[in-house]
């Protein structure tokens, strides 16, 4: 006998990108970690801002997964120069202490000064040197937990501890989408494989499941089984669609509060009108020449990473809510051979990260889109992994892992151009000015967004809970236009 499943997968081809939202393989009842919730609907419908006080619409997040090494990058520190190939002075907290070393290694690579507001980059990224006026710079960026899975976590959704609603789901929890036939929370993954912890960034946690991020394959297809039969193309498949639609309705009515059951039915309604919106959507052939070029796919290095930034333009210009673009595992994580490792890193990001900033202030979508680059933690400012090698062969060296200070950059929404915010200390290592801790970022995105904390909550064993679960989460006023 047939199930209800093979039904609808063999009737009209459902796009695979909507089951992606759908969980659990069989069984329709509800998480049973989840109570209080009664008859409750949930959706990804519009919905209003708790204030006018925010103008973000919608989120492009560049996540860097490995730890992007913000001295080498973005914070120059001329003591780590006269101190090059010395024993560092103070307490370094290592990840790895195994292959550790006291052995300060300074910046490898030239800084300058870029923009009216004379923000410094180094050469490895002149792409984003070119869009300072428009950044606001972090260097004081702080969680304090030095491994990559818990920073992640901090970063993506509040808390160390895995299995929580991520950012994204948050949001469109919150706010719901501007479209109804597109996803409203979308992950576009690296085609070289998932970041650390996987689909747990982009998970909706205990939220219900409507709210999970929705992958976007990283290669073509990228969305499998969008067209349908040739023989249930048009009025035929409408018939079928709206036969099943009322049997799901029939067996939801009957089964109030089961979040994953409505979110089921939800996912499958969505994946039809997907068939036209999501190829549209994801079809860079309709731009010009010039805007692929200025992304980079004319580029074997920048083809990838640039192919996926401008796919997250089109969608949040349609309406999608929350967009993250990662890179794949441990890109960043550059313990060993960080002269090569580095420039290859910055090279696959630079140009097109620089380009979506650039198109959506051309297209005047960036008022109203926060962007977002950054990994989840930053690097030493000593020598790791010598390996035998003699005191100043740096070939093979690298820099373990920092969450005491490290740099990240945010764009649009409401964030202030040419703006450095806080300091790390002279060597780069722990935050010291104007800290910015993961809890007073998201309190920073919360409040662009309109969004209040101790409004946007679930209850969840009979607990409110809260993107923000720390007291001390404040705004980072000086960090708004």
């Amino acid at each position: 006998m047939n199930t209800r499943r093979d039904f609808l997968s063999k009737s009209y081809g459902m796009g695979t990108i909507a089951l992606a939202a759908l969980l659990k393989e069989e069984g329709l009842l509800a998480n049973p970690a989840i109570t209080g919730t009664g008859s409750q609907h949930y959706d990804v419908t519009p919905k209003p801002a708790h204030g006018s006080f925010g103008q973000a619409k919608a989120m492009i997040s560049m996540f860097m997964q490995g730890g992007p090494s913000h001295i080498d990058m973005f914070d120059p520190k001329p003591e780590l120069l006269r101190l090059d190939g010395k024993d560092f002075p103070g307490e370094v907290k290592y990840d790895d202490a195994a292959g550790a070393s006291r052995e300060v290694v300074g910046p490898q690579w030239k800084f300058s000064k870029h923009g009216e507001s004379g923000m410094d980059f180094s050469e490895l990224v002149p792409g984003m040197a070119s869009i300072a006026d428009d950044m606001t710079m972090i260097r004081s960026m702080h969680t304090g937990v030095n491994n990559h899975g818990q920073s992640i976590n901090a970063l993506h959704n509040g808390s160390i501890l895995t299995g929580r609603p991520t950012l994204g789901s948050w949001l469109t929890y919150g706010l719901g989408s501007e479209n109804r036939n597109l996803p409203a929370y979308v992950a576009l993954t690296d085609p070289r494989g998932l970041p650390v912890l996987g689909v747990d960034n982009f998970t909706n946690g205990w939220l219900p499941s409507v709210y999970q991020g929705t992958v976007i394959r990283p290669k073509e297809p990228r969305i499998l089984n969008l067209d349908p039969p040739a023989s249930l193309k048009g009025d035929a498949q409408r018939r079928y669609l709206d036969f099943v639609n009322g049997l799901n309705r029939e067996h939801a009515d009957a089964r109030p509060g089961e979040t994953e059951l409505e979110a089921r039915i939800q996912s499958f309604e969505l994946a039809a009108r997907m068939q036209t919106a999501a190829k549209d959507a994801i079809d860079i052939s309709q731009e010009s020449e010039a805007t692929r070029k200025m992304y980079g796919i004319d580029q074997k290095e920048t083809q990838d990473f640039g192919t996926r930034c401008l796919i997250a333009r089109r969608l949040v210009e349609r309406g999608v809510r929350f967009v993250s673009v990662f890179t794949g595992n441990q890109t960043w994580d550059s313990h060993t051979s960080i002269l090569t490792s580095l420039p290859a890193a910055c090279r696959y990001v630079d140009k097109p990260a620089a380009a979506l900033v650039t198109d959506l202030k051309q297209r005047g979508l960036l008022d109203s889109t926060v962007v977002h680059w950054g990994g989840e933690m930053g690097r030493l400012p000593v020598i790791q992994n010598r390996a035998g090698a003699k005191r100043g062969d740096r070939a093979k060296v690298g820099r373990d892992h920092n969450t005491y200070g490290f740099s990240m950059w945010m764009a649009g929404g409401g964030f202030k151009g040419g703006h450095t915010h806080g300091e790390t200390d002279e060597f780069g290592h722990k935050a010291v000015k104007d800290v910015v801790n993961h809890y007073d970022y998201h309190a920073t995105l919360l409040h662009l967004f309109g969004l209040k904390p101790e409004e946007l909550t679930f209850k969840r064993n009979g607990q409110e809970q809260s993107l923000i679960m720390n007291p001390e989460a404040k705004v980072v006023e000086e960090l708004l236009a």
